[in-house]
């Protein structure tokens, strides 16, 4: 099962910036009055004529539901721009000021910002900081020598790959998502989450130096592999524009340059996207779509090594895992596969689909240390449509749909999938061969129109997106399962992200 898109998306990238060893918050002496506030100032990446910087602020006092956080510089830094805070200077004098999605403080809690500036000479730390006219202590600093290879703050040097880019990095929040999603009510309870950023084109940026402190994570070419193993001459979805592509090896080539030119950047980690259980984990999507990820790994000067792990399930809504039946169970004698779910598919979920792929990669050459991703943006499935037990074993069907907890009408359903929640949150090294869950889709942002909708982003219509639509060969020709009034991909669709909050799994707090 599979998706089509008009446009397909070249690369997706996520920005995970590298920290160093964490440092820990310098506690208040016996007896002594804690300080009004905590900041943990850090370089994040200084090319010697200017860096970045990460800052947090931690307010110890009373509640609050505007923040202005000041420091004077010693040296000849000037801030150029600045994200998740109003960042000016005047003079040596610096102010951030909090956004409209991120003014509220409660006692113990923190706002995290960003800035980029120039200087010359040194890049001392400030020595002071005030929170809203209050003194702070301060928390970390930037590198104390910036060539000592021992200083734990020190960003890695660029051609240094760690085994999972996720682990011990802040990961990039998206400004204009987080605006969005903290606008909405109850949205400030994940605005603060990563997200990925969608790219349908992209300037040669990524090996500029000023960014080599930073460790960016690409997700390769979006779903068109996959197309061309399940929907090529000989399988029921077939698509003559597949076969097309196929005989000319376009997608393969474009996918080997991309990888290729990447993967020479030694701060970048190509993931290459792997569809999801429901559209390759049957026996003859499986091994075959393997192969196809190996030929275009080894295209257009691209070798396995610039391939640094896959991500499945991305913009999709596959479970993470099935608790209530396994693909061994059987009832009455009748196994679980032949379930008019499961439907032959070797797999139940995304957990255990990736951990399977993966294994099968590293069998055909990828590399041992082969890492996956799963996008847990979109399927939490929690809510009080969420099973808490096996169904009943009246017969297969029962049980396997008792106890499920995709409540999608049909296993090849896509698009703004109506009882949706948002999944895991996304974390590091969460399970056995998985580098993270990662939000790669941003909730909240349409997969596609309801209807036809005019627009000057070249954006078509898929009858997917249709909440009246009644399907075809793809989904078994079942209802869509879409959510009504969607505007067009990649818009804010506050419906979704309404619906995505309430039926979260684990839920909101």
């Amino acid at each position: 099962m599979t998706r089509t898109r008009t446009a397909m998306l070249a690369a997706l990238t996520l920005v995970a910036g590298a920290s160093g060893t964490a440092l820990a918050a310098h506690s208040a002496s016996a007896g002594a009055a804690a300080p009004a506030c905590t900041v943990d100032y850090k370089v994040q990446n200084d090319w010697g004529s200017g860096f970045t910087a990460a800052v947090t602020v931690t307010n110890n006092g009373a509640a609050t539901s505007a923040w202005s956080l000041g420091w004077t510089y010693a040296g000849s830094q000037r801030v150029t721009n600045g994200w998740n805070a109003k960042v000016s200077q005047s003079g040596a004098a610096v102010t951030a000021a909090n956004e409209s999605y991120n003014g509220t403080l409660s006692t113990g809690g923190s706002a995290s910002f960003g800035f980029q500036a120039t200087y010359s000479g040194t890049n001392a730390v400030p020595a002071a900081f005030t929170l809203n006219g209050a003194t702070c202590n301060v928390d970390g600093g930037g590198p104390t020598d910036p060539t000592d290879p021992t200083d734990p703050t020190d960003p890695p040097e660029t051609g240094d790959r760690v085994d999972n880019p996720y682990e011990g990095a802040k990961v990039y929040v998206n400004p204009e998502w987080s605006a969005k999603a903290a606008a909405e009510p109850g949205g400030a309870r994940v605005a603060n989450q990563p997200t990925g950023v969608w790219l349908d084109r992209i300037a040669a940026i990524l090996a500029d130096p000023k960014y080599a402190g930073l460790r960016i994570v690409t997700t390769v070419e979006i779903d068109s592999l996959p197309n061309l193993v399940t929907n090529v001459s000989g399988r029921p979805t077939a698509t003559p524009n597949c076969d097309v592509m196929k005989a000319n090896g376009n997608y393969q080539k474009g996918v080997g340059y991309a990888l290729n030119k990447l993967g020479d950047i030694g701060n970048v980690y190509n993931y290459v996207d792997a569809g999801h259980h429901g559209w390759l984990g049957w026996d003859d999507n499986f091994g075959a779509s393997a192969d196809m990820f190996k030929t275009a790994a080894t295209t257009e000067g691209a070798t396995v090594g610039d391939v640094h792990g896959f991500i499945v399930n991305t913009a999709n809504y596959s479970a993470l895992k099935e608790d209530h039946f396994k693909i061994t169970d059987s009832v009455n004698g009748t196994s679980v596969r032949q379930s008019k779910w499961v439907d032959w598919n070797r797999y139940t979920d995304e957990l255990s689909y990736a951990q399977a792929m993966r294994d099968k990669l590293v069998s055909i050459g990828f590399d041992q240390s082969l890492g996956m991703l799963i996008d847990t943006s979109r399927n939490g499935w929690g809510g009080t449509a969420r099973p808490t037990g096996p169904g009943a074993t009246t017969t297969v069907d029962t049980y396997v749909n008792g106890g499920r907890y995709d409540r999608r009408i049909h296993l090849g359903n896509w698009c703004n999938q109506s009882g949706a929640g948002l999944g895991e949150r996304p974390q590091a090294g969460p399970a056995a061969g998985i580098d993270a869950y990662v939000w790669m889709k941003p909730p909240g942002e349409s997969d596609g129109a309801s209807k036809e909708i005019e627009n000057d982003e070249g954006k078509g219509f898929d009858r997917m997106c249709d909440p009246t639509y009644q399907g075809n060969a793809r989904n078994g020709n079942s209802p869509s399962g879409a959510l009504p009034d969607a505007p067009v991909s990649g818009h804010w669709f506050s419906a979704q992200f309404q619906e995505l909050m309430k039926n979260a799994y684990p839920p909101l707090s």
